[in-house]
C-alpha cells in the first residue's frame, strides 16, 4: 500500500486532477470534482472514519480513517488526532502500512495496530515502538485498566469440521468436510480466533528505581495464556465480532467475554451465545447467562426453535444472542446486549444488567433494539449522577437516536434528529458524550453531545451537539444533493408505514422523474438514516432518480410486533407494503413518473425484487437484484447459518408435517413464478457470498434469458455479500445506472 499522500494523488487521478505517479503532497482542499453531481469516483474518494476514542483526561480524541485508491484497488488506514473541541486536527501516521485500532494507554501514549503487531507512540506521533512480536499474528488487542496485562486476539488452526490434509500431500486443495458450519460468510472455517492473556514487561528509565524513575512499557510478553485453552470455540464470534466482545473489570482481575460454545450442526442451527467471566488468578470460567449445570435440550435441526424445548424458559436459561459485555465503572455490574430466544437473530436486542454480588439479572424495558451502549460514571458532576446509568442508541421511526436510562428503566431521549448515531462513549469524565453520526446525506463524522440539565434533570431532546470532524467537507461542499422527505403511507392492513422519499439532485418543480422503489434487506434491517458506499441514495439522486424507501412490515423501530410479522410471511404483508408505497408515490407525488418505475434491492431486498418480478402487474419497467434469494428450497440448504432459514421458514422443505407458514413460504418462492416475468432484470452476485450462494443469482439470470427476457448478470468472483474492492465498487455503480438508464430514461 502507498502512503496517504500517494493515495490522495491516486484519488485525484480518478477525479481527473493529477497524475497518480507524481509523488506530490497534496492536501484534501486541492481535490476538484468535474461535476457537482455525485459520481462513484467521488464516493470512493471519501475518507471513512472508524475507531474513535477520547483520552483519559478528556483533552484529545484519537481516531482512524480509511482512504481508498481506485488505481491501486486497495485501502489504507491512518490514525488522526484532534483536541476535544475539534481544533488542531492532524494525521499522526504516515507509514506505507495501514495503522489501525488506536486506543489510549494514558493521557500521553497511544497503542495501535500495524502489520499484525501492537505498537505504541506518543500523542504527537513520535517515539514509535513495537510492543508485540508474534510474526504478525495479532488481530486485535485490549489493555487492562492497570496497564499491566493485555488481551491479544490471534487465530489458531481449527479442524473440528474440515479435517487436516495428510502431511505428505502439501499441495492438495481438497477439503474433507465432516459437519456443518464448514464455511462462514466468505471463507472456509479452517481457523478460529482465540483471546490470549499476556503480561506487559516494564523497564525503569535510566535504570532508576520504580519510585524515582519513569516506568515505561518495553514489550508484550510472548508467553501468552489461551483464555479458551483446549476449547474448540471462537472468540470473538464470526462473522462480525471484534474486540468489543471482551471487557476488562475495573480492577483488572477478571475478563468478560462472548462465546457461542458450539460446533458443527449445533453451531449452524443456534444463536445461543453467552457471557463468560474469566478469573485471571484462578483461571476459572463462569457462565453468567446459564444456570449451573445447564445442558441444552435436544432440538430438531430442520425445524424452527420457536416452539422447541430450548425456548420454553428463556428468562432462566438465556438461550438467545448475548454479547458485548461492559463492566460498570464501580465494578459491581456487567451489562450486555441480550436476545431472549435461540435461533432468532432479529429478536429484541435488550440491555441486560447483571449484579456480580447477587448474580441476579434485570433488563431495560425498551420498545426497540439497543444498538450500542455505554455506562455513565457514577461521579458525573454535571449529570448529578449518584448511581451508574446508561447511554444507548436505538432505532425508532427510521432514525437511530441517543437515549439515557437509569437502572430503574426510566428512559430519556437525548437527540431527536433525522440521523443515525452509530457509536457512543463517555468523555470528559462523564461530562459529555463522544459519538459518531451519519445520515442519508452525510457520511460519518465525530460529534460531542452535551445533555442539557434543568434542576438536576436531563431535558429530553435538548442536547447540545457539536461537530468535531469534517472529514469529507472538501468533497461535500462541491456536490449538489437531493432533498429528503418523509411520508406516512396507509398499508393494506389498516396501519401506516413510514416512507423516505429522496428527490433528484437536479430537481425542478413541475418535472416528472424516473423513480426507484428501494427494497431493504435483513429482512429485519432498518431503513434508517444510513450512509452507504454502495446503496447510496444521494448517488441515485445525482443520476436523476426519485428514491422511494418504505419502512415495511418486518423492520425495527416500530415495535416488536411490527418487526416479527415478516417471519413466515416473506411474500405477504411486506410485499403489499412495497406496492402501497410505490402506488402512493405514483398516484400522489407530482414529481414521480408512473410510467418509469424501477425496483432495486439487496439480500432480502433482492429476494423482494425477484418476487415482485412475478407479481407487479406491469408497474415496473426495470429490476435490479443484488445477492437475492431466488429459490428458497435451494437457499435452505445452501446457506451456512441454518438457524436463519429455520426461523424465517419454520421447516426444511422436505418435512412432510411442515407448518402452514412453511408451506406458504416454499409455495411462493420467486423461482416458481418465472413464467409471469415480463420485465428486464439485472442480477448481481458475489461468488464468495456464503450467506446467499451465487447460484441463486445465476439461476435467476439463466431463467430470465431462457424466457427471452432482457437480462444481465454481474458476477464478482472475489466479493462476498458486499462489494468491498474499489474498482469492483465503481463497476457495480456504473452497471447499476447503465441498466436503469437503458430502461427508465431512453
Amino acid at each position: 500500500m502507498k502512503r496517504l499522500i500517494i493515495l490522495a494523488v491516486a484519488v485525484l487521478t480518478v477525479l481527473g486532477s493529477v497524475n497518480a505517479e507524481d509523488n506530490v503532497n497534496i492536501g484534501k482542499s486541492n481535490i476538484k470534482l468535474k461535476s457537482r453531481m455525485m459520481t462513484p469516483e467521488a464516493l470512493w474518494a471519501m475518507g471513512r472514519i472508524g475507531t474513535v476514542e477520547a483520552s483519559p483526561n478528556g483533552q484529545q480524541i484519537v481516531y482512524q480513517v480509511g482512504y481508498y485508491s481506485v488505481k491501486q484497488n486497495k485501502s489504507h488506514q491512518v490514525i488522526c488526532i484532534m483536541n476535544a473541541d475539534g481544533s488542531n486536527n492532524r494525521q499522526l501516521t504516515t507509514s506505507s502500512k495501514s495503522e489501525t485500532d488506536p486506543t489510549w494507554l494514558d493521557a500521553e501514549r497511544i497503542a495501535y495496530m500495524s502489520g499484525g503487531e501492537v505498537w505504541m507512540m506518543k500523542a504527537d506521533g513520535s517515539d514509535r515502538k513495537q510492543l508485540s512480536k508474534t510474526d504478525g499474528q495479532v488481530e486485535g488487542f485490549k489493555f487492562s485498566p492497570d496497564r499491566q496485562k493485555v488481551i491479544i486476539i490471534k487465530s489458531m488452526p481449527f479442524h473440528e469440521v474440515i479435517q487436516k490434509n495428510p502431511d505428505d500431500l502439501p499441495k492438495a486443495t481438497g477439503r474433507r468436510v465432516t459437519d456443518l458450519m464448514y464455511r462462514h460468510w466468505d471463507h472456509y472455517v479452517e481457523s478460529i480466533q482465540h483471546p490470549y492473556l499476556a503480561k506487559l514487561e516494564m523497564r525503569n528509565e535510566n535504570q532508576r528505581s520504580t519510585a524515582e524513575g519513569e516506568v515505561k512499557l518495553e514489550m508484550i510478553s510472548q508467553d501468552m495464556v489461551d483464555i479458551l485453552e483446549g476449547e474448540p470455540y471462537e472468540c470473538p464470534m464470526e462473522p462480525f465480532g471484534g474486540i468489543e466482545q471482551l471487557a476488562w473489570s475495573p480492577d483488572s482481575k477478571t475478563i468478560a467475554y462472548t462465546c457461542r460454545k458450539k460446533v458443527g450442526i449445533n453451531y449452524a442451527t443456534s444463536t445461543d451465545s453467552d457471557i463468560y467471566l474469566y478469573n485471571i488468578g484462578t483461571r476459572e470460567t463462569k457462565n453468567l447467562c446459564k444456570p449451573e449445570g445447564y445442558i441444552a435440550p435436544e432440538s430438531d435441526p430442520s425445524h424452527t426453535k420457536a416452539d422447541q424445548a430450548v425456548n420454553k424458559n428463556t428468562v432462566r436459561e438465556n438461550p438467545g444472542y448475548d454479547q458485548n459485555p461492559q463492566f460498570s465503572p464501580d465494578g459491581k455490574y456487567i451489562a450486555w446486549q441480550s436476545m431472549a430466544r435461540d435461533g432468532y437473530e432479529a429478536d429484541l436486542n435488550r440491555l441486560c444488567i447483571y449484579s456480580l454480588e447477587t448474580g441476579k439479572k434485570h433488563y431495560l424495558n425498551w420498545k426497540s433494539d439497543v444498538e450500542a451502549f455505554c455506562w455513565s460514571p457514577a461521579n458525573g458532576k454535571k449529570m448529578k449522577v449518584t448511581a451508574p446509568q446508561f447511554y444507548f442508541l436505538s432505532v425508532w421511526h427510521g432514525c437511530c437516536n441517543m437515549y439515557m436510562a437509569n437502572q430503574k428503566g426510566e428512559v430519556t431521549q437525548l437527540t431527536e434528529t433525522w440521523d443515525d448515531w452509530t457509536s457512543i462513549q463517555m468523555a470528559n469524565n462523564g461530562q459529555r458524550i463522544l459519538a459518531t453520526r451519519q445520515s442519508l446525506s452525510t457520511p460519518t463524522d465525530i460529534y460531542m453531545v452535551s445533555p442539557k440539565m434543568k434542576k438536576g434533570t436531563v431535558v429530553s431532546g435538548s442536547a447540545d451537539i457539536t461537530q468535531l470532524s469534517f472529514e469529507n467537507k472538501h468533497i461535500l461542499d462541491q456536490l449538489t444533493f437531493g432533498k429528503m422527505q418523509q411520508y406516512w403511507v396507509p398499508t393494506t392492513d389498516g396501519k401506516k408505514e413510514l416512507v423516505w422519499v429522496m428527490l433528484p439532485a437536479n430537481y425542478e418543480e413541475g418535472k416528472k422523474y424516473p423513480t426507484l422503489l428501494f427494497c431493504e434487506g435483513g429482512p429485519q434491517s432498518p431503513v434508517s438514516q444510513f450512509w452507504s458506499y454502495r446503496w447510496n441514495f444521494q448517488m441515485m439522486a445525482a443520476n436523476g432518480y426519485v428514491v422511494v424507501a418504505p419502512n415495511r412490515h418486518g423492520l425495527p423501530g416500530f415495535g416488536q410486533e411490527w418487526k416479527e410479522e415478516i417471519s413466515g410471511d416473506w411474500t405477504g404483508q411486506c410485499m403489499d407494503d412495497y406496492l402501497a408505497a410505490i402506488d402512493f408515490a405514483a398516484d400522489s407525488l407530482p414529481f414521480v413518473d408512473k410510467n418509469r418505475l424501477g425496483a432495486v434491492g439487496a439480500s432480502f431486498g433482492g429476494f423482494s425484487v425477484y418476487y415482485l418480478a412475478g407479481h407487479h402487474n406491469k408497474r415496473f419497467k426495470a429490476f435490479i437484484s443484488h445477492d437475492g434469494a431466488f429459490n428458497l428450497e435451494s437457499m435452505y440448504t445452501d446457506t451456512e447459518e441454518v438457524f436463519f432459514s429455520n426461523w424465517e421458514y419454520d421447516d426444511a422443505y422436505w418435512n412432510k408435517n411442515r407448518t402452514a407458514r412453511a408451506a406458504k413460504t416454499y409455495e411462493n418462492s420467486p423461482h416458481k413464478f418465472v413464467d409471469q416475468w415480463d420485465t428486464p432484470i439485472l442480477c448481481i452476485h458475489g461468488e464468495k457470498d456464503y450467506r446467499i450462494v451465487y447460484n441463486q443469482g445465476m439461476g435467476a439470470f439463466n431463467a430470465a434469458r431462457l424466457r427471452g427476457i432482457p437480462a444481465e448478470l454481474l458476477i464478482f468472483p472475489d466479493e462476498n455479500h458486499w462489494v468491498l474492492k474499489p474498482q469492483n465498487g465503481i463497476l457495480w455503480q456504473r452497471t447499476f445506472f447503465d441498466w436503469l438508464d437503458r430502461w427508465l430514461k431512453d
